[in-house]
Formats: C-alpha cells, sequence, structure tokens
C-alpha cells in the first residue's frame, strides 16, 4: 500500500477508471450478444435498434482507447451484414 497522500488517492482514481472501463467493455460484448440472439429470432426490426446501441457503444469504447479501430469496424461490418441478409 502507498504512504503518501498522492499515491494513495491515485490508487483510487485508477480503480474507478478500472471499473469504468471494464463496464463499458461488458455494455459492449452484452449488446453483441443480444444483436446476435434477435438476429436468431428473426426480428429485424428489433435487431437494427439494437445494432444502433450496439455502434453507439462500441464507438465510445474505441474513442477511450479500450478496443482498437480495426476491431470495432469488424464487428459493426459482421453485425450488419447479418442484419442485411436477414429475410
Amino acid at each position: 500500500m502507498p504512504n503518501i497522500k498522492s499515491s494513495k488517492k491515485a490508487v483510487k482514481v485508477i480503480a474507478k477508471k478500472t471499473d469504468e472501463n471494464h463496464e463499458l467493455k461488458m455494455r459492449v460484448k452484452n449488446l453483441i450478444k443480444s444483436c446476435e440472439k434477435t438476429i436468431a429470432e428473426g426480428n429485424k426490426e428489433e435487431a437494427t435498434k439494437v445494432f444502433r446501441d450496439f455502434q453507439k457503444t462500441i464507438d465510445k469504447a474505441c474513442q477511450k482507447g479500450l478496443i482498437k479501430e480495426n476491431k470495432v469496424d469488424r464487428e459493426k461490418q459482421r453485425l450488419n451484414a447479418k442484419i442485411k441478409n436477414m429475410k
């Protein structure tokens, strides 16, 4: 454990940021799963709605540097292609 006051504060700040980053990453993963689930159910309207939320969230994660830009583009492209191929 740190002894210096500023170091103690830094530990708290890092812990808070880590929790926030983890929450955002998990939100992205959960949105991917829910979008895939709605695609499997065949509900195109709901899948499009979830996809919009997914895009917004994953772009925020990319902007914060949590997910690399190429992965973001790849995930969006895959889900969008699945939605377009729905009947």
